[in-house]
């Protein structure tokens, strides 16, 4: 199982050490331009800040660039392009030396099949035009012997085509990669931390050999520094086998919950993806395509990545330990479910999960500069109200002073300005960078913890994007079931006040 489909940079304890070899490729570091494709996704954000912080030129393939114009470093370009449009490729990789192939369509309907194939014989035409010394892609682990999945024999068949372009290929095949934020990972904790007894399929006992996403990192980023080109496929992960059940147990372990695997035969991979699909991260149409291929063992047959990289794979119990120590600093970074692939299709908000949190984000695109767009952001709330359906605000408050919260009694200490600490209703500034970000801490009573924020980039000289997102933290079942049962209304809310501040701010601009 593996992913490659947003983050600030990790901490320089778990930072990726870039490997070195004796004789470099023609050009090297800061020399050297290098592509990304998949750079919303999971491992390709994350390998994005680490190209950056390592210095060079970065650019970055996008379908929507302006989901990722605000992520990246000031430096690093972004430009428009599509893997299954060939037309959109050379200019995207005009003048690039190496280029990483992080992408797949899992995500999308039953023809994922062929629009890997087509998208990969596209870039790899493209690249082969554009003159780039290597390809890095990441696979899946699995025998080709094997009655492979169709997600793993597409893994497998994407590398070929590649190869097949005349352009080196460098292939990395993982299996699950355990990183807070993974799909994988993500998984696996959801069903701990919701089922006490888990009626599992069978699945649960299949070998595997996981690994860390900072190892995975930097095994990527070390093959830029291979000398001599040539395609090599490299088998990467933990130097432990594993079953998927014993993951989840050492998930449990280290969270100090005691959980029961059942193992039954009858789950079929249908019933097992929309079981998923209640109970975890994962949406049902992807649920079904993993499961699908948890059947094959995805262990480490040929190891000679220990030997042409100095990177050393954690074990599986401190690779969990370290998701989730980082768990907070990784929600901020880099999800699976932001990437544009897990949604099958671009969409302009919707929840989305992220491990135990649940998320409803939207964007709106308004005609005025960040700072006139952001104005009423920092005016919003005390007696100014949050611009839709304040009367419901006022509701929400009164219900948490009857249960001995603080209630909107607090207002704001000032009409126009915020500072971070500031109270703001039954909110706290948490983080405030003017015209820019927004970040509420909620401190009204409720079933978990929960975060309001908005994000402000210019799309241009005279047009902005304001990005507005809840995120709630829910304690257990009545956690979920409280996210769940008013969910409708804060779908109401929250839609209604990002249209009213794209109104105010047209109105800023417009005095």
């Amino acid at each position: 199982m593996t992913e490659s489909t947003d983050i600030h940079s990790p901490n320089d304890a778990t930072r990726p050490v870039i490997p070195t070899a004796a004789h470099g490729p023609a050009t090297t570091g800061r020399d050297r331009t290098v592509l990304v494709t998949g750079a919303t996704g999971y491992v390709g954000g994350r390998l994005l800040r680490a190209l950056e912080q390592a210095g060079g030129r970065v650019r970055c393939l996008a379908r929507r660039p302006e989901y990722l114009a605000s992520r990246v470093a000031p430096g690093t370009t972004v430009v428009k392009g599509d893997c299954l449009d060939a037309s959109s490729l050379a200019p995207a990789l005009e003048g690039v030396d190496a280029a990483y192939y992080l992408v797949h369509s899992m995500g999308s309907g039953a023809d994922f099949e062929q629009q890997d194939r087509v998208a990969a014989s596209n870039f790899g035409a493209a690249a082969k035009a554009a003159g780039v010394q290597r390809i890095v892609y990441l696979g899946g682990l699995g025998r080709a012997d094997d009655t492979l999945s169709p997600h793993l024999r597409s893994r497998h068949e994407t590398g070929a085509i590649l190869r097949a372009s005349g352009v080196p290929v460098i292939e990395f095949r993982a299996g699950i990669v355990l990183g807070s934020g993974s799909l994988s990972f993500e998984l696996l904790r959801a069903l701990v931390e919701r089922l006490p007894v888990m009626i599992c399929p069978r699945w649960v006992a299949t070998p595997t050999q996981p690994i860390g996403v900072d190892d995975l990192v930097s095994y990527l980023l070390g093959a830029l520094e291979l000398p001599d080109p040539e395609s090599r496929i490299f088998e990467i992960g933990a130097d432990e086998q594993v079953s998927y059940g014993e993951i989840m147990l050492e998930y449990a372990r280290q969270r100090g919950l005691r959980r029961y695997l059942i193992p039954v035969p009858l789950l079929t991979p249908h019933l097992s993806s929309l079981w998923l699909g209640l109970a975890t991260p994962v949406y049902a149409r992807v649920g079904r395509k993993l499961v699908e291929s948890l059947k094959n063992p995805t262990v480490v047959h040929e190891t000679s990545a220990r030997d042409v990289f100095p990177v050393r794979p954690v074990s599986m119990a401190e690779a969990i330990r370290r998701a989730r120590e980082t768990e907070d600093q990784d929600f901020a970074a880099t999800r699976w479910s932001d990437a544009v692939s897990s949604a099958g299709a671009p969409r302009q908000w919707g929840g989305v999960r992220f491990g135990s949190r649940l998320v409803d984000t939207r964007t709106i695109e308004v005609a005025a500069s960040p700072a006139e767009a952001f104005t009423p952001i920092r005016r919003i709330g005390g007696t100014r109200g949050w611009y839709h359906l304040n009367w419901l605000w006022r509701l929400r408050g009164w219900i948490d002073l009857l249960v001995g919260g603080v209630g909107t009694r607090r207002g704001r200490p000032d009409p126009e300005r915020l500072r971070v600490g500031d109270t703001l209703d039954f909110w706290r500034v948490e983080v405030y960078e003017p015209d820019a970000r927004l970040r509420l801490s909620a401190e009204m009573k409720l079933p978990g913890r929960a975060w309001l924020e908005f994000e402000v980039r210019a799309v241009d000289a005279t047009t902005s994007t304001i990005r507005q997102t809840a995120t709630f933290d829910p304690i257990g079942l009545a956690g979920l079931i409280y996210w769940y049962a008013i969910y409708p209304l804060h779908a109401r809310v929250f839609r209604g006040m990002l249209r009213a501040i794209a109104g105010q701010a047209s109105l800023v601009r417009a005095r």
